[in-house]
């Protein structure tokens, strides 16, 4: 069986993306948590994942005697293993184009990462206004991803960006739920998209699961100082 090693759901970006990614597809799997202490060298964390992947990062892919890191290797080798699942487009173009934008996500639209770190239990709207008010680099990043969606949801048809549900589609779920967290602005089919992939069943699995960690930390809250919960 697949094992993979994902951190806090509430915070873990680039966790969700191949844990989205198997759940949605009905890829059976093993989760094993590696709760964030600090991103410290000597950190528990840090022991415990620098034991299966040299990166000492999650997420990590273990099947059998193989160990797979970083997202993108992740997704298609399990692409790769379970091609019934049509994980990527099969038409060649679709394909490459979906391959382009989720490089494009894994590489880039750096303003909206850093100023809006995932925290999917937080509900940011006055700091999101703050920061749309503030940051044009969040625009511009916001604005691309418009284009973009925009654009494939109107060649394909949606529901998702490629017709049906791929490996985009997990790819950009983070993104989605950051754009919920913050309430940023954005058209109302581009909503829409972010509605749908938050109510796909392997995303609300990852969403309610998230919300039942209640493990506040304070290195990931920039916006937060302590838990606001009564």
């Amino acid at each position: 069986m697949l094992k993979l090693y994902i951190g806090n759901k509430n915070y873990s970006s680039w966790s969700m993306r191949p844990w989205v990614l198997l759940k949605q597809a009905g890829i059976v799997f093993e989760e094993v948590r590696v709760r964030f202490d600090s991103f410290d060298a000597q950190s528990e964390f840090k022991r415990t994942i620098g034991a299966v992947s040299p990166t000492a990062k999650v997420p990590v892919l273990v099947d059998g005697d193989l160990v797979v890191w970083d997202t993108l290797a992740i997704a298609e080798y399990v692409a790769e293993t379970y091609p019934d699942k049509k994980l990527w487009p099969t038409d060649t173009k679709a394909r490459a184009r979906a391959r382009s934008v989720c490089a494009e996500m894994h590489s880039g639209f750096t303003a909206l990462r850093s100023h809006c770190p995932m925290n999917i239990e937080a509900n940011l709207a006055d700091t999101g206004a703050l920061i749309w008010r503030d940051q044009a680099g969040v625009r511009a990043d916001v604005q691309r991803l418009v284009e973009m969606w925009g654009a494939l949801l109107q060649e394909h048809g949606g529901p998702l960006l490629f017709g049906e549900f791929t490996v985009a589609d997990a790819y950009f779920s983070p993104v989605c739920m950051r754009l919920h967290t913050y309430a940023l602005p954005v058209p109302a089919t581009i909503q829409a998209y972010v509605d749908r992939v938050r109510t796909l069943p392997g995303v609300q699995a990852w969403i309610d699961e998230a919300l039942a960690e209640k493990d506040f930390l304070d290195f990931e809250e920039p916006y937060r100082l302590r838990h606001t919960e009564s």
